[in-house]
């Protein structure tokens, strides 16, 4: 057992150009240009039809391990990134919520590792940012299993643990660390890290990394990197600030975008429920005493979510919460009962839910309208995912209609 701490191809017509909207903006700070001077990222035409791993050319034993995972085809952002992964090239890749991201960096990440010697042994080769506890924990679970039947080793870094086991990993030079920034800055102040080895940077959910303000950590740790190295960026979204600070940190990128903009997966089926303030507990327990699947439900605070699934779990209702005030080790036990069906509904807020890589949620319900349309679409991609069907709920009071009609206009789908 390996080591660890824890028919006709077709090219996809590129989609518009990425430019900016807010060439008024002027206070950008010394190290930001004007947002009017970033250049023009047209996206790459790639061909993304699906090819087996099999034929790919890979290691015998990372094969093995996709085989494990029950990973047969490359989806379309693997065929689009594994090549030009593999060849070097650094990549801005935008892909919609559920479409396989995680492999697309690590089948080559470990296909590198597999094939070319370290220069100096017992060296930390690949770092992988993320921006929440649970999405650095899932990343090193895909690649423990796709490792498995190597000697790779690799650690995920994160918060609200004792810092002992991981700064033990990371003197000990693990091939992968899979880290959040503000915790590997604690190592790295207390010089548990040594990242002047990395050749691989990767940076996923960048979008909701600068949204957590987490970006000023992520420039701290790019400077104890050597500038020579691959980097690779991946997104739910591409908004142009990720676009401006990319072209910072990355020498000629390429852009992928595989889907439509910040726009749900095309398998949901979106509705809303008119429902007074008053009357919308009673509405969500009488719907979810028997639900047709697992359920993640959207709370706008975390008092709020931890309300909420207090009184629903009074009504009977078989459900936990999700959010920041909640330890390291409740949200580990929500996560995996709610994945492993102990659970049936999850109540969560943004932030806690981002990264949140369940397959099989049923449905999706907004128990308050979103702040904006980009968290409508984070939220309600964590359902139809893999090309499954899936169903988003989203709960308006009488007297705000009018928001929900420009939500419908901002994402673009029509909510019955």
């Amino acid at each position: 057992m390996k080591p660890t701490t824890h028919s006709q191809p077709h090219r996809r017509r590129p989609g518009p150009p990425f430019r900016s909207r807010r060439h008024h903006q002027t206070n950008v700070g010394p190290h930001r240009p004007p947002v009017s001077h970033v250049p023009l990222l047209e996206p790459l035409e790639c061909d993304t039809s699906p090819v087996a791993f099999s034929e790919l050319g890979f290691d015998p034993r990372l094969i093995e391990g996709a085989r494990d995972l029950g990973f047969i085809h490359t989806r379309p952002i693997q065929s689009a990134v594994i090549p030009l992964a593999l060849a070097g090239q650094d990549l801005i890749a935008c892909a919609e919520t559920g479409t396989g991201k995680t492999a697309a960096f690590v089948v080559p990440m470990l296909q590198r590792l597999l094939t070319t010697p370290a220069r100096v042994p017992s060296t930390s080769r690949v770092l992988v940012l993320a921006p929440t506890r649970e999405l650095a924990v899932q990343i090193e679970d895909e690649i423990h299993g796709l490792s498995y039947h190597t000697s790779t080793t690799s650690a995920a870094v994160y918060g609200g643990v004792d810092l002992g086991s991981q700064e033990r990993a990371l003197k000990a030079g693990v091939d992968i660390v899979v880290a959040t920034p503000g915790r590997l800055i604690d190592h790295l102040r207390q010089q548990n890290a040594d990242l002047t080895r990395v050749e691989l940077l990767v940076l996923d959910e960048a979008d909701r990394m600068m949204d957590m303000g987490f970006w000023p950590d992520v420039r701290r740790i790019i400077a104890a990197l050597p500038s020579e190295r691959q980097t690779l960026l991946f997104s739910a979204t591409m908004p142009d600030d990720v676009i401006r600070l990319a072209l910072e940190i990355m020498k000629a990128p390429k852009l992928i975008q595989v889907g439509r903009r910040s726009k749900p997966p095309q398998t949901i089926t979106h509705r809303a429920e008119i429902v007074p303030d008053s009357g919308k507990l009673d509405w969500l327990i009488e719907h979810l005493r028997r639900p047709e699947g697992p359920v993640l439900v959207f709370a706008r605070t975390k008092i709020g979510a931890e309300r909420l699934a207090r009184r629903l779990a009074a009504a009977g209702v078989s459900c936990t919460a999700l959010h920041a005030d909640r330890t390291q080790d409740q949200r580990r036990v929500a996560v995996e009962g709610f994945r492993g069906g102990r659970y049936k509904v999850l109540v969560a807020t943004d932030v806690a839910a981002r990264g949140l890589d369940i397959d099989s949620i049923h449905t999706v319900i907004n128990y308050e309208l979103p702040d904006s349309a980009e968290d409508y679409v984070h939220r309600v991609g964590r359902t139809g995912r893999a090309d499954e069907p899936g169903r988003a709920i989203t709960l308006v009071p009488p007297d705000e209609r009018h928001a929900l009609a420009y939500l419908e206009k901002s994402v673009g789908v029509r909510i019955e």
